[in-house]
């Protein structure tokens, strides 16, 4: 069987030999006769191409050269074009991020340097809180004053409403707090609504809830021993946990309902701004007109806020924008301004200085302007440096509204043309004392 198959391919090679072996010819015949008949063959000649292949062939040609120097068609699907708007968007947003580094960079180096203190219109801001007594002293030191007074308080008769106000004045974050407040609540409604049933005198502190919404706010342990809980070693499941028990011998059912009604409806102790009163010559005025980084400062949730607004940004602005969208866009972006600074300048050059809250409505503005004049009885009015009169209408509107932030100087001038029963000063005489040397 082997040989066979040797033989097989053998008589295959030689066949594929014998076929490129060219073309055969008879042994009788001269190789001269072959050479001749093979140089005599004529070589095949091509047809003339009609006059209508060959204008159909230039305007192949033609099309063919038009494809390639052609520039490519703008893809105008709506798909297409949104993909093309949120690159430009994306690398507009570097640019702010680029942008806004630089800024923060500035910032600090600007904070990092000791300033001349007499170039600033106000030095800070400052609060007064009537509940507690007539200083007038910053915002984190009356935080502090509060927080000193509310905690010695604790200790008296009244624990359990000072706590309250401890919860409300001493801790940052308001959905924290109205989390506390709402955990809190439930346990003694549980208990006020079923006081016979032993299983919601308990709260395991461990409990994951408790942990998170109640241990961590000031004032929410002081609330719960004040409303007769105890804290005891427990077993669960078959180990020892502290808990906090509920004693009725501590605070009866009555007064737990009074804890439960303080609890929520409890405030903070409010503070209030205090204007900064200054009268100023035009020559302090003018070299005084910058304000200290505290004064623009926000807080850790609106700069979360702020950039979770950034992040938004992107999609919104690939919808059409309405002239109010683009309004609303815009106060979102005056809302970084917390204060304001106010100036009312007199016709005599004194000018008139406070500060107000962007939120506060231009009435406050003209009481505060009224309380210091010489004759609260002369009706005046307000006009802005374009020469817009501030009219009773925009007094309901806030400084935010009419966009008198951070500072705004506004001309000053009586409402009557009597010279006879006009004034003949501005501001009362204990108010031009607020004066200082040059």
């Amino acid at each position: 069987m082997a040989d066979k198959i040797k033989s097989f391919f053998q008589k295959k090679k030689a066949n594929t030999k014998f076929m490129k072996a060219g073309k055969g010819y008879k042994l009788t015949d001269s190789t001269s006769t072959i050479c001749s008949s093979t140089e005599s063959r004529e070589p095949i000649r091509r047809t003339e191409p009609t006059e209508e292949a060959k204008i159909a062939g230039q305007a192949a040609l033609a099309r063919l050269e038009a494809k390639k120097t052609d520039k490519p068609r703008f893809n105008t699907s709506y798909a297409a074009i949104q993909a093309r708007v949120k690159r430009e968007l994306e690398l507009e947003r570097k640019a702010q991020q680029n942008l806004q580094q630089t800024e923060n960079t500035a910032l600090k180096e600007k904070k990092d340097r000791i300033e001349d203190p007499s170039i600033f219109a106000v030095t800070d801001v400052y609060f007064r809180c009537p509940y507690l007594s007539d200083e007038i002293l910053l915002r984190d030191e009356w935080k502090k004053k509060i927080k000193e007074f509310l905690y010695e308080q604790v200790k008296g008769e009244e624990a359990g409403l000072t706590a309250c106000l401890i919860i409300q004045s001493c801790n940052t974050g308001k959905e924290k707090i109205e989390s506390c407040v709402e955990t809190l609540g439930k346990y003694l409604d549980n208990i006020i609504n079923n006081p016979d049933v032993e299983k919601y005198w308990k709260i395991r502190m461990c409990n994951r809830i408790f942990q998170e919404k109640v241990l961590p706010i000031e004032g929410a342990l002081d609330f719960l021993k004040a409303a007769g809980f105890e804290q005891k070693k427990l077993l669960h499941n078959e180990n020892e946990e502290d808990f906090l028990v509920w004693n009725p011998n501590n605070c009866n059912i009555e007064n737990l309902i009074i804890l439960d009604e303080a609890l929520k409806s409890a405030e903070p102790i409010p503070i209030e701004l205090d204007r900064n009163l200054q009268v100023l010559m035009p020559s302090q005025a003018r070299m005084r007109n910058e304000l200290p980084s505290s004064f623009f400062t926000i807080t850790p949730e609106e700069i979360k806020r702020e950039q979770q607004l950034r992040s938004e940004a992107v999609e919104r602005n690939q919808m059409l924008r309405t002239k109010a969208m683009r309004e609303k866009d815009e106060q979102r972006a005056l809302r970084r301004y917390k204060f304001a600074v106010l100036r009312i300048k007199f016709p005599d050059g004194i000018i008139l200085q406070g500060t107000f809250s962007v939120h506060e409505k231009f009435q406050n503005v003209i009481e505060f302007v009224d309380e210091n004049l010489i004759d609260d009885k002369v009706f005046f009015s307000l006009v802005t440096p374009d020469g817009i009169k501030l009219i009773e209408e925009c007094y309901d509107k806030t400084l935010l509204e009419l966009r008198l932030i951070p500072t705004a100087i506004l001309e000053f001038s009586w409402n009557t043309t009597d010279k006879e029963n006009m004034p003949k000063g501005y501001l009362k005489e204990d108010v031009l004392s607020y004066i200082q040397a040059v």
